[in-house]
């Protein structure tokens, strides 16, 4: 059952956070929430011990900080922040250099990419139709930056304390 949740909670909350941000630039604070209450939940019902919950916890709330800084500044949406935390929760102090670097990977690829988009000179009309669509070749449009928030944290998963938690 614990296996089915750990294999399951995160993996669908990053899913679900990249497919919102694309297609309405929000992430929704229940996602963040329903992120650090399934790390609550599966890191006592797994043994985690409190010195490593407390350095997960730890582990979020740097990147929260962080985060929050560069959301006062205006370089990053709210949800950004939220995820990236709740992200940083699930994988601890041991991934939180390599998710660093991979969301900045990952960002930059994005932002080139949605650079490159939004200067084609054609579109396919019938995609134009569509909100989303419009909204990512819109230039005065931000970049949805929770997908590589997602697809860092999902990238990292599988080496996460986690997987091996649901492999023992």
């Amino acid at each position: 059952m614990f296996d089915f949740a750990i294999l399951l909670i995160f993996p669908a909350m990053m899913a679900f956070a990249a497919a919102s941000d694309l297609f309405t630039m929000t992430i929704s604070n229940r996602v963040s929430l329903i992120l650090v209450a399934g790390f609550l939940v599966l890191a006592f019902l797994t043994g985690m011990s409190w010195p490593v919950i407390g350095m997960h916890l730890a582990a979020g709330f740097l990147v929260l900080s962080v985060c929050f800084v560069c959301f006062a500044l205006g370089w990053m949406g709210g949800g950004d922040a939220k995820l990236a935390a709740s992200t940083a929760l699930w994988l601890g102090w041991a991934q939180l250099l390599d998710y660093a670097v991979y969301a900045s990977l990952f960002g930059g690829l994005l932002t080139i990419g949605l650079l490159a988009l939004r200067g084609a000179p054609l579109h396919p009309p019938f995609l134009l139709r569509e909100g989303w669509y419009a909204r990512m070749t819109d230039a005065k449009t931000g970049i949805p930056y929770g997908i590589a928030l997602a697809a860092a944290g999902l990238a990292l998963y599988p080496s996460s304390f986690w997987m091996t938690a649901a492999l023992r």
